[in-house]
């Protein structure tokens, strides 16, 4: 079957289900033809597997962003990380994923648009440090020796780049992205810097404020299981990892909706990325303040 067969099944109509279907189609057959594409990506793609059709779209959506921008993709060959990107003889490594959303309520993935639903912040976050630390796995091995990383094989170097690219587009309901958090954050600066709610400190006598700010949250508690650990960027083993590129990417931008993009830089990366090298709307930096703290600061992005 081919890719405009399967999107024509999957997406039926005319009008903006049609604008819709070329633009992924478009976008899929340039990675095809680039030789991003590994072998079974048409097969995956057309699988009638959600998961499998959510990741090829992921890499192909993300690799045409990159070129929107003036960047070229270029395969990995060996068995590497999705695709590279070299700017001025420096390697920059992809990384994609488009994590599926086990543990998020049925009601909040189906709900129409009206009803009320709870917001389950807390597994859609889980999602996020799960995707996450899933690929920086893949770079720097697992710290109990059973997955070998990309570093210890030889396919990245000691001086190259590694982003994180994490489509939040399965995590959702509806036609609205939702890249952000109950801290009103992505939910990529959550997973890494240890960020919580807003939350405000009251007196118990006086009934006065007496302060307020961001909860620290350094774990994630699971309904079963040990917590979850939040501050990716804040732990010494994974300065290996220069960003995370946050995004929600349907192919939906083609009729008119939000696309996200966000990068969020690691403070402790040994190899970072210039700010504004990838496409975006927001970037959030962490400066350090003193040697003990961070500031946390929103920057508009190149697509703003």
């Amino acid at each position: 079957m081919s890719i405009e067969t399967f999107l024509l099944q999957r997406y039926p109509g005319s009008g903006r289900p049609q604008t819709m279907r070329d633009e992924i189609a478009n976008a899929c057959n340039a990675f095809v033809k680039s030789g991003l594409a590994d072998a079974k990506f048409t097969k995956e793609f057309c699988s009638g597997s959600d998961q499998k059709f959510w990741s090829c779209v992921s890499e192909a959506l993300l690799a045409a962003r990159l070129r929107n921008v003036g960047l070229d993709p270029e395969p990995s060959h060996g068995g590497g990380p999705d695709f590279l990107v070299i700017e001025d003889g420096r390697k920059i490594w992809v990384e994609v994923i488009c994590p599926e959303p086990t543990g998020v309520p049925s009601e909040w993935l189906t709900s129409e648009l009206g009803n009320v639903v709870s917001f389950p912040h807390e597994p859609i976050l889980l999602r996020w440090t799960s995707a996450i630390k899933e690929k920086a796995e893949k770079l720097i091995g697992s710290s109990d020796g059973a997955i070998t990383g990309y570093i210890e094989k030889g396919i990245v170097a000691s001086g190259d780049s590694y982003v994180i690219a994490v489509n939040g587009r399965q995590l959702r309901n509806g036609p609205f992205p939702a890249l952000f958090g109950i801290s009103q954050f992505p939910f990529a600066v959550e997973a890494v810097f240890a960020l919580g709610p807003y939350q405000i400190r009251i007196n118990r006598d006086s009934l006065e404020q007496t302060g307020a700010g961001h909860q620290h949250r350094p774990l994630i508690l699971k309904p079963k299981g040990a917590p979850v650990s939040a501050y990716t960027f804040l732990d010494a083993r994974f300065q290996p990892i220069s960003a995370i590129w946050a995004v929600d990417v349907d192919g939906t931008s083609a009729i008119g909706n939000s696309e996200p993009m966000a990068v969020i830089h690691n403070p402790n990366a040994v190899n970072p990325i210039p700010i504004g090298f990838l496409p975006a709307h927001d970037e959030y930096v962490a400066k350090p303040i003193g040697t003990e703290e961070f500031e946390l600061n929103r920057i508009e992005g190149c697509l703003k």
